[in-house]
């Protein structure tokens, strides 16, 4: 165990925004740290002392000297020890507030910075989790997240997933693997708002499925009437297209890119009893919205959840301009009086950015809109006041 006498000093240049860090800010970018040998010869997800200009100790950091965000901070206490306790203590209150939140165990277990876990996610499937470690420290100390994971919430599946660019970023390996008990050999079933969805957890997108739309599944779900018909674009598992289904629309078009996924959305489709009035389209959605609008096809409500299009600050400019062509195809679908969602998970693209892009899209369809709600992820992704970027789902309903 590394003792708090042996542990690297880190510090801030003059400059950096040592108050921001003081009042909770948790990253520190490589920018703001004086570097030199000995400081670029910390392994990557060591531990250390960061201390402002004039060398008072400010907070625990993990250190990764690959990445642009090269110190995160793990703990207030300097003399802190990432052992069993500390672990079980940050996962217990994680656990305990969704506990009280969701009567069934599925959902988002940590969720980073949010929770006290830089850079980690776990996502919890009934009685197995899959983690993903995006920061070096996370992968650092993974059995010993392992065992007080399965201590703490009771599950006999922990699964690792490596995919995502974060983990690229930290220059970490995208093998995923099997922590604790066995994978599962078969997609899982996930009840959620009435319908029931299948999450692969070892060969689907992320960790199986995306639990932070959840409120959102369930405002769409309330903008149907009994036999609606509704479009699900970028649909993944059947999203809000099944939560439409459950609460009595009529027939339910759900379009995504993806082969696997729209066979995953069927199969939760026919778990749910709704298969009959579930449809599925494959190809690229631009394309498909426009084929759509030369069929003259019309629908009461629209959804379009893309992925990320503007996934950093480079990328504002093209992403905001794509959000504003999806929202300038999927308008002219919308029956008059119908519905159209809109969503964005690009936390480069702020509400008021993406809410513009996506009113000018729909005003150069030529269509009027209301705005009527604008939607957030689910307390199960709770923010950190001070880190923006964990704001980053974004979803607005127009009335048109």
């Amino acid at each position: 165990m590394t003792q708090t006498a042996d542990r690297p000093r880190i510090r801030l240049k003059p400059k950096a925004n040592a108050r921001g860090l003081r009042h909770g800010f948790p990253w520190v970018y490589a920018n703001d740290i004086v570097t030199d040998r000995r400081t670029r010869k910390i392994p990557a997800g060591a531990l250390a002392i960061l201390e402002d200009d004039n060398r008072a100790a400010l907070a625990l950091v993990a250190v990764n000297p690959d990445s642009k965000i090269m110190c995160r901070v793990l703990d207030r206490d300097t003399t802190a020890q990432l052992d069993n306790t500390w672990f079980e203590t940050r996962l217990s209150r994680a656990l305990a507030l969704r506990e009280r939140l969701f009567d069934a165990p599925f959902y988002r277990l940590v969720h980073a910075e949010a929770d006290g876990f830089p850079g980690l996610i776990i996502d919890r499937f009934g009685d197995s989790c899959v983690i993903q470690p995006n920061a070096a420290w996370a992968e650092v100390h993974l059995d010993t997240l392992t065992e007080t994971l399965v201590k703490v919430a009771g599950v006999t599946t922990v699964l690792k997933n490596a995919s995502g660019r974060t983990r690229g970023l930290e220059g970490l390996d995208d093998e995923n693997l099997t922590l604790h008990g066995t994978a599962p050999d078969a997609p899982l079933p996930v009840p959620m708002n009435g319908a029931t969805y299948m999450a692969d957890l070892t060969g689907g997108q992320k960790t199986g499925l995306f639990y932070d739309q959840r409120p959102n599944h369930a405002f769409a779900a309330r903008l149907v009437h009994p036999g609606a018909q509704v479009l699900d674009v970028f649909s993944h598992v059947g999203g809000f297209g099944l939560a439409m289904l459950a609460a009595g629309a009529g027939q339910a078009l759900s379009v995504d890119g993806s082969a696997a996924a729209l066979e995953l959305a069927a199969k939760g489709a026919e778990a749910s009893g709704l298969g009959d009035r579930f449809q599925i389209r494959q190809g690229d959605a631009f394309d498909v919205l426009t084929q759509l609008g030369d069929e003259g096809a019309a629908f009461d409500v629209v959804i379009c959840d893309p992925p990320a299009f503007a996934p950093s600050k480079q990328a504002l400019d093209a992403g905001l301009r794509a959000y504003e062509r999806i929202a300038r195809l999927a308008a002219p679908l919308v029956k008059p009086g119908g519905y159209l969602g809109l969503c964005s998970c690009s936390h480069a693209a702020d509400l008021g950015r993406f809410r513009d892009a996506s009113s000018r899209g729909i005003g150069r369809a030529g269509r009027q809109a209301q705005l009527i709600h604008t939607g957030f992820a689910g307390p199960d992704h709770p923010q950190l006041p001070q880190l923006a970027e964990s704001g980053y789902l974004k979803a607005v309903f127009y009335r048109l």
